[in-house]
């Protein structure tokens, strides 16, 4: 994860490193031109045992910022997809979907500001590193990323209980998916502003699939199936 920043082009503030562990630093400043000046502090292994939440930590870590996407609106053109999060609580959840939209090509991940902060160490690293391959823009509320959507022309397709067999729906090209919080799903105010809503078909027994799971099916749907 600490090479995928890098490759990303973060800048590490600081090279944090368990004793022994010193080449890794000498490597990264000679492989990546943003770490060269970069400060190096070395611990012992029980202090970078005290600095790490994983049982087992590597012995490498970073200071890093998170990535600036204040710019622009991302857009791939006509062909712009991304998955919107409202009230998403849970880490594990917010970094599959983020590793799901780096993997399918998304052009950007949409939340509401009241998320699980996409940063946090557990959902850090169950995006795996996609969190610095592809935008995560936090908005206001979801009043703001409508109005977004809007500018650029993009529809609105919400997993709600109530949609349309996502076997009988169409998944235009220009899209964002919306993804609800895992208890309560899709807010009012979030599904009577969608333009389309769709549900996943589920013949068993389970009530529910999990938030990342559900935006997983929808998802790659979206990403596959568009219209022409």
């Amino acid at each position: 994860m600490c090479e995928d920043a890098l490759l990303s082009g973060l800048v590490p503030e600081c090279i944090l490193l368990r004793s022994g562990k010193e080449s890794v630093a000498d490597e990264w400043k000679a492989r990546f031109p943003q770490a060269a000046s970069s400060d190096v502090l070395v611990f012992s292994d029980h202090l970078f045992s005290k600095l790490a939440q994983t049982i087992n930590p590597q012995g490498v870590a970073l200071v890093v910022k998170s990535p600036d996407y204040s710019g622009s609106f991302p857009s791939d053109g006509e062909n712009s997809r991304y998955i919107v999060l409202e009230h998403l609580q849970d880490p594990g959840n917010m970094g599959t979907v983020i590793r799901m939209a780096d993997a399918f090509a998304y052009t950007a991940v949409l939340i509401t500001e009241d998320c699980v902060d996409p940063f946090n160490e557990k959902a850090l690293r169950a995006s795996m590193g996609s969190c610095f391959h592809i935008p995560v823009l936090s908005f206001r509320d979801e009043k703001a990323i409508f109005d977004v959507l809007h500018e650029h022309n993009i529809v609105s397709l919400g997993a709600h209980l109530a949609g349309n067999d996502i076997r009988e729906a169409s998944f235009p090209k220009n899209a964002a998916l919306w993804i609800g919080n895992e208890a309560n799903g899709l807010s009012e105010s979030a599904s009577s502003g969608c333009d389309i809503l769709i549900k996943i078909p589920m013949p068993g027994r389970a009530e529910s699939l999990n938030a990342a799971s559900a935006a997983s099916i929808l998802g790659y749907l979206l990403a596959f199936s568009a219209e022409e």
